[in-house]
């Protein structure tokens, strides 16, 4: 490593680079010669005290950067935290310790504790690059981690972050949770189960991710109605004072090198079985929670398509749990279509909002299966026979207690204007028709999910599809299957191409409806 540049000035490049450091320097500035460095090497940015390692880009164009200027992304001038002008100088970054380990994932090797506790720990300080990130993404995909490999994993990336705990406040009572693995639209159950669970007085301190491979995540949607982006002292104030929360976990530093990775996975479509388990239990183990009920929904386009496969992930996050002590419930659940009407976050905002209003034209499934999650939170509260949390839970929704528990959360968190009754939609929509009569006899969570996307679902929080049939459902020919909304033409034309290919609804005979996986003898009632 050499001692660095002579001391260059700081600039501010209004270039979002999505969780990764981007410096810039212009292809005439003295150090490019000088030092060697080539467009997309890795470097030390440092200044004050103060350091960083960024992705170096080389530029040609004075506008964006002159000679003796340093350009830093958005994401790297506020991780360095200097004022534009600022010197700093650039030095080559040395390789992650832990690159070999990589390279032997690469290969297909199985790592150890400490090869996987080295390589998260490079990844949160931010010491690989995006492509060296999406290769272990990769491998480890495609060389499926053995059991020990996804608990080793997981275990670093706790270390990784800082941990809430609770001890002091539930004095050896359970901290709760909910999550469900995802691959279904709408399913937004989060969003009932902690009013209803914190109403009755359990700790549930529920982090999210945004949309990784669907049309929203629970935090995109309650991003409608409250702040999300919470950061660690104020997210653990407000557990306190209201039982439970709905932030977006990337704020709180509490699995940090998750969050790299999430922005990897995403663009890349990839969700493996044992990053899938190291990202959500590390998540609610650093939170702080003590109890997960944990939803596999099962279904012929869900993520998880049969029930062999089903109980093989059900025993991959037993396994890792247990050992890292966390009691956990996993309920197998129907898979075969979207929950609720609305797929987006203001569609499913307005679903949640008519289920905590015991609005009569609320989604009975959305309610239903809040209320079969929320009942298997509450029979962890060892004051619980096992079997009446359903009648619980139900009562804490019809007596408003939920809805009363909700406002005081969006409260705390800080409240934005949503009307529920008016739900601000995209402006532009069409409808996508039966194209006879008959019963609907599948409905394709991959491609209305993908329809939603192309609509412009999460980014246009307007955007997504209204389902207006359910699987088993009558049609007449020409009446509308479900309708799309879109704030942009481009969106709008892109949506409909989708579903003039491929609709994602199939209208047949009521005998060629598929099973229902969960009714097996150990499915939702194990």
């Amino acid at each position: 490593m050499t001692n660095g540049t002579a001391a260059l000035s700081i600039r501010r490049v209004a270039i979002d680079t999505f969780r990764e450091h981007v410096a810039y320097l212009h292809r005439d500035c003295t150090a490019v010669r000088a030092e060697g460095f080539q467009a997309l090497s890795k470097v030390e940015v440092s200044g004050n005290g103060a350091a960083i390692l960024a992705v170096l880009n080389v530029v040609d164009d004075e506008c964006i950067i002159g000679p003796t200027e340093l350009g830093l992304s958005e994401e790297a001038f506020a991780s360095l935290g200097l004022p534009a002008g600022h010197a700093a100088s650039l030095q080559h970054a040395e390789p992650p310790a832990s690159i070999a380990a990589l390279h032997r994932k690469i290969a297909g090797e199985r790592l150890s504790h400490d090869d996987l506790h080295g390589i998260i720990r490079d990844i949160a300080g931010m010491r690989y690059t995006k492509i060296e990130l999406a290769a272990f993404v990769v491998a480890a995909n495609q060389f499926e981690m053995d059991r020990d490999e996804v608990l080793h994993l997981t275990d670093a990336m706790i270390a990784a972050g800082r941990r809430l705990d609770w001890r002091q406040e539930v004095r050896g009572g359970p901290v709760v949770d909910k999550h469900c693995i995802g691959g279904i639209p709408g399913n937004r159950t989060s969003m009932l189960v902690v009013p209803i669970v914190a109403a009755h007085g359990m700790l549930i301190p529920k982090t999210s991710s945004r949309a990784i491979t669907s049309p929203a995540g629970t935090a995109d949607t309650m991003e409608l109605l409250a702040h999300v982006d919470l950061p660690f002292e104020r997210l653990a104030q407000i557990v306190r004072e209201t039982g439970g929360c709905l932030a977006w976990g990337g704020t709180a530093d509490l699995s940090p090198a998750d969050d790299v990775l999430i922005a990897v996975e995403r663009p890349l479509g990839i969700d493996s079985p044992g990053q899938m388990v190291a990202s959500i239990l590390s998540k609610k183990i650093a939170a702080g929670s003590t109890h997960l009920v944990l939803d596999i929904p099962v279904g012929p386009s869900a993520k998880v398509r049969s029930m062999p496969e089903a109980q093989r992930l059900k025993k991959l996050f037993e396994y890792v749990a247990t050992r890292l002590q966390m009691q956990i419930d996993v309920v197998i659940t129907d898979g075969r279509q979207p929950i609720g009407r609305g797929i987006g976050p203001v569609l499913e905002a307005r679903d949640v909002m008519q289920v905590l209003e015991n609005d009569p034209g609320a989604p009975m499934d959305l309610r239903q299966k809040a209320l079969r999650l929320a009942g298997r939170v509450i029979e962890f509260d060892p004051d619980v026979r096992g079997g009446d949390g359903f009648a619980i839970a139900r009562d804490i929704l019809d007596s408003g207690r939920a809805l009363a528990k909700m406002n005081q959360i969006i409260d705390a968190q800080g409240q934005r204007p949503f009307d529920w009754q008016a739900p601000p939609v995209a402006p532009l929509s069409f409808e996508v028709a039966a194209p006879a009569d008959g019963v609907v006899t599948a409905i394709d969570n991959l491609a209305i999910a993908r329809i939603a996307q192309l609509a412009g679902a999460p980014k246009a929080a307007g955007a997504g599809i209204e389902l207006l049939c359910r699987l088993g459902g009558r049609v007449r020919a020409g009446e509308p299957l479900y309708r799309v909304f879109a704030r942009f033409d481009a969106d709008l034309e892109y949506a409909r191409r989708k579903a003039a290919a491929d609709p994602g609804c199939r209208v047949g005979e009521a005998g060629e409806l598929p099973r229902d996986f969960t009714a097996h003898p150990n499915g939702t009632e194990s």
